[in-house]
């Protein structure tokens, strides 16, 4: 090791005995605690292998992605020390630490297999890796200074009048008890004066709070402002315990950076877990469910409850068929009424007798809020222009979306909360209202649940576990969406998925159809031009019979068949004994006579009992090797014979 790496050995050492002092005073936590429960360990086992599947299942089930095993290694650093550079890239994005300056970061950034992955390692800052909820917090104290749209629904007032502050009654209910009291029980509620004794400028750091924001360094009193900072900080205090909330004037004065900064990831995921709860309780447990032909009857009062101003709609499929009589009570949809919060429910009498008729198409009524939908540039497009959804009316205004309500409903948890977790089943219809919306961010987490998810059946051979994820998996329409919402990440997950099962999809007419439409992609396509789907298929079937070789251990068997090679010609086999050489070239002299010769068609028997390899086009193989090599050339075969059917040059 160089004169440079044992300095920045020894530097590592001495940051690592710091870290453990301040952690044992209590000063700091551990960002990577022990771990020695079973999904945790599960997921250093996949990080260790690789294994996409069971990394994304585990993080989905809440194993602590940053806790470390009892040899001080986070997933993190396995996987960067293993060389899987896509099972980094899956950590880095849900959130796993490799921050600089810190004895874990570092020593998972000392410890990559390659630039390839360090170069991943160094591209997550630490506003991506160690905040999450940041792109939520930004956006919630955007609302604070933003004029169009207006999404305000309550003035705070000065003592004096002299200022005012325009906010949001939804966020100040989920963040302070104090407010969640006073708006339950006047919702009508649009003006709200500040006491006499709090100077404004106390009541602005307290909104920071409040809206997730970064909190000044410096009190914010002085010259010009009437108040010294002083009074300025025991304003906080005092605003602090009218409105309920932690005091936390302390964290303006704290001088220690990582101290301040762990604070501060701590009231960020704290103002988080209020918001969703109150999602949650409100948002979601109000939605109401009724038929498609009524919803856009349904007329919400402007002062409810929920303090929603604008109401999403989604349709649910049409799964019924046409001529199928159902018995069903009466629908309780026709029966709405308003409750106290300004929101449709349904009655309590119930039909006394069944009448058979068709089960009418449902919708559900999600109650919103313009200021968290503007996370959208979708919304705020409309929003802000002159569309017909951005202009006052007497009661709330229904937007339809074009997608189910179990999709929907994932859309708004991301909104509210940035964190949303969901299966395969859901993730391509998840995908594409993403792209309809424009949110990138959850665009590429459906991209990542899918080629995850799907990736560890990708380059599997098929067993029983896996044949069902394999039927349920339409990778033709992966493809497509991957086209048409521009993914790259999907079209090369798509390619590898085909490529480790080209013999079950290269004869299937619907490949062919893929194969053209990848081709009439390139505008002006001239002649000798390439297919993009033919070339990644080409690449990852390089891919899979080489990985294939290395799996099976070409050094480790070439010594064995020179052992049975020896053996057989010192006369140590015993009478009887076959000997089958799976791989490496034939010895005549280890070659058990009793076979049949390499030209001759085996008995079904015979394959049974005797192993007999056979190619995908049913000759027979000499060894394991032979076939892998055979087969190739005959997939490599079919795409050129496919291209000449299709009448292409690629």
């Amino acid at each position: 090791m160089s004169k440079h790496g044992l300095l920045r050995k020894d530097q590592l050492e001495i940051e690592l005995v710091k870290e453990k002092k301040l952690i044992e005073e209590g000063v700091i936590k551990d960002d990577n605690p022990f771990d020695n429960s079973e999904p945790f360990l599960k997921l250093c086992v996949a990080a260790r292998t690789g294994d996409l599947k069971t990394c994304q299942e585990t993080i989905q089930e809440g194993a602590n992605i940053n806790a470390k095993d009892q040899y001080d290694y986070t997933p993190l650093i396995l996987a960067s020390l293993c060389g899987h550079y896509e099972t980094v890239q899956l950590l880095l994005e849900s959130g796993a630490l490799c921050e600089r300056d810190t004895f874990q970061g570092e020593r998972c950034l000392y410890n990559a297999l390659n630039d390839r992955i360090r170069n991943l390692l160094l591209s997550y800052d630490y506003s991506k890796s160690t905040d999450p909820l940041q792109p939520l917090a930004s956006h919630l104290t955007s609302l604070l200074f933003r004029t169009s749209p207006r999404t305000t629904d309550i003035i705070v007032t000065s003592n004096t009048e002299t200022e005012s502050f325009s906010l949001h009654k939804f966020l100040l209910a989920a963040r302070s008890p104090y407010f969640r009291k006073k708006l339950n029980a006047a919702p009508d509620t649009t003006t709200w004066k500040l006491p006499s004794s709090i100077p404004p400028a106390s009541f602005g750091i307290a909104l920071k709070y409040l809206y997730l924001g970064e909190l000044p360094r410096e009190p914010g009193g002085g010259p010009g402002t009437g108040f010294t900072d002083l009074e300025v900080l025991n304003g906080v205090s005092k605003i602090c315990k009218q409105i309920e909330i932690q005091d936390f004037s302390d964290l303006i004065l704290e001088d220690n950076k990582r101290l301040a900064r762990q604070r501060r990831q701590d009231e960020v995921a704290r103002g988080g877990g209020q918001l969703g709860a109150w999602f949650q309780d409100n948002v979601m447990r109000h939605a109401v469910k009724t038929t498609t032909s009524k919803a856009d009857l349904i007329k919400w009062d402007k002062n409810n409850g929920v303090f929603a101003d604008i109401l999403l709609r989604a349709d649910e499929e049409d799964d019924t068929d046409e001529g199928i009589d159902m018995a069903v009570d009466e629908p309780e949809h026709e029966r709405m009424n308003t409750n106290v919060l300004g929101i449709p429910f349904s009655g309590n009498r119930t039909s006394r007798s069944s009448s058979r008729t068709r089960v009418p198409r449902q919708s559900v009524l999600y109650p919103c809020h313009k200021a968290m939908l503007t996370r959208s540039e979708f919304f705020m497009t409309m929003f802000e222009g002159n569309f017909r959804e951005a202009q006052d009316t007497p009661h709330l205004q229904i937007v339809p979306i074009d997608c189910s309500p179990a999709v929907l409903e994932i859309i708004l948890t991301f909104l509210y909360t940035e964190k949303v977790d969901f299966g395969l089943d859901v993730a391509v219809d998840v995908l594409f209202a993403a792209d309809m919306l424009f949110l990138e961010k959850l665009k590429q987490r459906a991209a990542q649940v899918i080629s995850t998810l799907g990736n560890g059946i990708a380059t599997a051979i098929t067993t029983d576990d896996t044949r069902k994820d394999v039927a349920d998996l339409d990778i033709y329409e992966i493809l497509r969406a991957a086209w048409t919402t521009r993914v790259q990440r999907l079209e090369e997950f798509a390619a590898r998925f085909m490529a480790y099962r080209l013999e079950q999809y290269i004869d299937d007419p619907e490949f062919a159809e893929i194969v053209q439409e990848s081709a009439q992609r390139i505008s002006a396509r001239q002649e000798t031009d390439s297919i993009e789907i033919l070339d990644d298929i080409r690449f990852y079937l390089s891919e899979r019979f080489r990985l294939r070789f290395e799996d099976v251990g070409l050094e480790e068997v070439e010594n064995e068949v020179e052992a049975a090679a020896a053996a057989a010609a010192q006369g140590a086999i015993p009478e009887g004994k076959d000997v089958l050489l799976t791989a490496g070239p034939r010895s005549d002299s280890a070659v058990d006579m009793n076979s049949p010769p390499r030209d001759a068609q085996p008995t079904d028997q015979q394959v049974l009992t005797e192993g007999v390899i056979r190619t995908l086009d049913g000759e027979i193989a000499g060894d394991e090797f032979e076939q892998e090599e055979l087969n190739y050339r005959i997939l490599l075969e079919k795409i050129e014979g496919l291209l000449v059917r299709l009448k292409l040059d690629a």
